[in-house]
């Protein structure tokens, strides 16, 4: 049976700076013998050939990346106009090249407005998402056809940062900053900013540089982690995720025993804090009440 977990183990979130090259779960086994705990978890997982912020939970902490998966995210991306390829991606067979002489910067930022605000994505079919019980990559990679329904998203920047001409004018290499809500496929939007310019498109570099508050600024290599191992503490950790509510002894005990309390300033979830600074719970309205939504301490 697995090891139980010492409640009193430290716990927090590490924001980790993932080098390319391996996979998110490869991150989570470094972490878990850095921490010299089992329980870790990551959330909203980068491909092999993606670098930057990855969030890392490390025991109670863990119980905040199901908040942490949803929050908007920020890439610094490079897609490749005149080629499309098998994954969407540079790791992926041209399937086949055109001619991008006849795309004007004009006619590139039409289409990326277009591509911006609300939208409907069909995500990548080598993606994770799961299709009767299968992951999508997989039935991708058995040799099944693949189509999944398109998802609402939405790409609230997606700004040309510098246009070049590689390879003597065939290709087009577009460098861009994406901020999309959860669920956007980056390889997917360079994908459709490639077939509305009739040229094709694939991502060829892409680097993560925040989810929610969490930027590159706050993270650290696991060369850097490696030499000295440190973890954002949970109580800071949410306190840059949620509005804060410092709550009384009194309303510690009542959401420790999972009882409602006074409703909160704000309809959105909020943390609550013991006078010590300790997390106790988070908290959503419901009716004129505050009710424990996630309870982390119970006195």
């Amino acid at each position: 049976m697995p090891k139980a977990v010492d409640p009193n183990a430290p716990s927090g979130l590490v924001v980790v700076d993932k080098p390319q090259g391996i996979t998110s779960h490869d991150v989570v086994s470094r972490m878990r013998r850095l921490a010299g705990t089992r329980k870790v978890g990551h959330a909203g997982t980068l491909d092999p050939m993606a670098t930057g912020v990855l969030l890392v939970g490390v025991n109670k902490a863990t119980r905040l990346l199901t908040y942490l998966v949803g929050q908007d995210k920020v890439y610094e991306a490079t897609i490749r106009l005149g080629e499309t390829t098998s994954t969407e991606d540079a790791e992926g067979e041209i399937l086949q090249r055109r001619y991008v002489a006849a795309v004007t910067r004009q006619a590139l930022d039409a289409a990326v407005e277009a591509l911006t605000g609300d939208i409907q994505q069909v995500p990548s079919a080598v993606s994770a998402i799961k299709v009767d019980g299968k992951r999508s990559y997989q039935r991708v990679r058995d040799g099944e056809e693949v189509e999944l329904p398109a998802r609402p998203v939405t790409i609230k920047r997606f700004e040309i940062l510098d246009v070049r001409r590689p390879e003597g004018g065939r290709t087009m290499d577009v460098d861009v900053v994406v901020e999309c809500t959860s669920g956007t496929y980056i390889r997917a939007l360079a994908r459709d900013l490639g077939e509305a310019l009739s040229v094709g498109g694939h991502l060829t570099a892409l680097r993560r540089t925040s989810v929610g508050g969490f930027g590159l600024d706050k993270a650290a290599t696991l060369e850097e982690l490696a030499e000295r191992f440190a973890m954002l503490p949970l109580p800071e950790a949410a306190r840059g995720l949620f509005p804060a509510r410092e709550l009384t002894a009194e309303e510690v005990n009542e959401l420790g025993f999972g009882r409602r309390i006074e409703a909160n300033p704000t309809a959105e979830l909020t943390a609550g804090f013991a006078p010590d600074g300790r997390l106790i719970a988070l908290m959503n309205n419901v009716k004129d009440k505050a009710k424990p939504e996630l309870v982390f301490e119970t006195r």
